[in-house]
């Protein structure tokens, strides 16, 4: 072999290595992060149809103006970079957020924020095995490290942040095993992100989600136990229908209390994905379904209760 050919094999050997040094990272080859899609659209449901954005309303779209300026101006910037790509996501460019966080990996790859946020736009994409190696590496990486407040992006009416990093990356880290119906795996996650909850917002979320997943297992008995700490006192700031919703669970207000007397609230995923599965394991499928089918009608197709009906309806009621 000459000196030229030995070169070249080291160089092959080199750049190997590092390929595999960062998938094992989770910094995918920019070929490799975005799955293919008909033109303009942004993901392919479940049930196989395009999905395309919505326009952004005008002040999403300035927000977003904005922070593609600073983060221009001051690329190297970590918050920068975490909030152009937020923003990119809340105009619904959920594949632009995602090139945005895989930079913010590239330059910080310790850095769970970007694993946090580059995993909640995977499941949004509907690719939930890339958002669980997404979660799994940010945990790591928040692994016996103090947690810290999440600023919103989209502040509630006491503009309050309720969540947290770590309590962020649980809820769906949950949830993308949930949506793969790989409930044994979301069990011990949502326990988790139960134990690190520092309010009652963020505790009433992760129950919904642990209750449910208790029920689909059959754990009847362990899901009422999820629902001992649930009150009607408890202080909510923006989960107020993930409250209802448990207390509806654990028999402590009717379904007209939990609905309200507009009987179109019902049309919210969150409340309406609720309910649906409520009805499924109680044995009502056919309710369940026309629920679920409702629930399709609408147009928020990033929402997780749109989401989880799409992967319901797949799973169960396939014809």
């Amino acid at each position: 072999m000459n000196k030229l050919s030995l070169i070249m094999v080291v160089f092959l050997v080199f750049f190997a290595a590092c390929a595999e040094k960062a998938t094992e990272e989770g910094i995918l080859p920019e070929e490799n992060i975005l799955p293919d899609v008909p033109e303009g659209a942004q993901a392919v449901s479940l049930l196989g149809e395009p999905l395309y954005a919505s326009t952004p309303y005008e002040n999403v779209q300035e927000q977003y103006e904005e922070a593609k300026k600073i983060y221009e101006a001051a690329p190297e910037v970590a918050d920068n970079i975490v909030w152009y790509g937020r923003r990119a996501a809340y105009t619904g460019d959920y594949r632009g957020a995602i090139r945005i966080f895989t930079e913010g990996i590239r330059k910080f790859p310790d850095d769970a924020r970007f694993f946090r946020h580059r995993g909640h736009r995977y499941i949004s994409i509907r690719q939930f095995d890339r958002a669980i190696e997404d979660f799994e590496k940010a945990a790591s990486l928040i692994e016996g490290k103090e947690d810290i407040i999440e600023p919103d992006g989209q502040p509630n009416a006491q503009n309050i942040p309720v969540s947290s990093l770590h309590t962020n990356i649980w809820y769906h880290f949950g949830l993308a095993y949930y949506l793969k119906h790989d409930l044994e795996k979301a069990l011990p996650v949502y326990r988790k992100g139960v134990a690190a909850c520092a309010n009652d917002d963020m505790l009433v979320a992760f129950t919904h989600w642990l209750y449910m997943t208790l029920r689909l297992l059959g754990q009847d008995e362990e899901a009422e136990k999820a629902l001992e700490p649930i009150r009607k006192d408890m202080t909510m700031i923006e989960n107020g229908v993930y409250h209802r919703l448990c207390l509806f669970y654990k028999g402590e207000i009717t379904y007209e209390e939990l609905v309200g007397e507009d009987e179109a609230n019902i049309a919210r995923d969150a409340m309406a994905y609720g309910l649906g599965n409520w009805y499924f394991y109680n044995g009502q499928r056919d309710k369940a379904k026309e629920i679920f089918a409702k629930i399709l009608e609408g147009d928020v197709w990033a929402s997780f209760g749109y989401i989880a009906t799409e992967a319901d309806m797949v799973r169960e009621f396939a014809e």
